[in-house]
């Protein structure tokens, strides 16, 4: 098992920043990917940004350039510095772990997921 614990959200009015921290523990080896994901009132869960251990990131479309994944491997823990922030940022943030696998030069696939406890960020306008 892998326990992940989140902290870091708050509010802050459009423009703004605030950083996201998400520390691992447990059995860290069973997962390769850190990252965090989100959910608005009414939407599903989506993807906002992920890192490898290898340092290969993923963001959502709606978050690049404004948004930046960094880790501390000595301290198995993945940060999201979030800058200029918008109203629609507003949601759950929820700190994730998983594990990725790949079956070929192409294809690839994810298990082992683990989910913080969310971590609300609101975005006045």
């Amino acid at each position: 098992q892998v326990q992940l614990v989140g902290s870091g959200g708050g509010l802050v009015q459009a423009g703004g920043s605030l950083r996201l921290s998400c520390a691992a523990s447990g059995s860290i080896e069973s997962i390769n990917v850190m990252g965090w994901y989100r959910q608005a009132p009414g939407k599903q869960r989506e993807l906002v940004a992920t890192m490898t251990d290898g340092g290969y990131t993923n963001y959502a479309d709606s978050v690049k350039g404004r948004f930046t994944i960094s880790r501390d491997n000595t301290k198995n823990t993945v940060y999201l510095q979030m800058s200029s922030l918008k109203p629609e940022d507003t949601a759950v943030y929820y700190c994730n772990g998983k594990r990725e696998r790949w079956f070929s030069a192409s294809r690839k696939g994810y298990d082992n997921y683990y989910w913080g406890l969310g971590t609300q960020v609101t975005v006045s306008s």
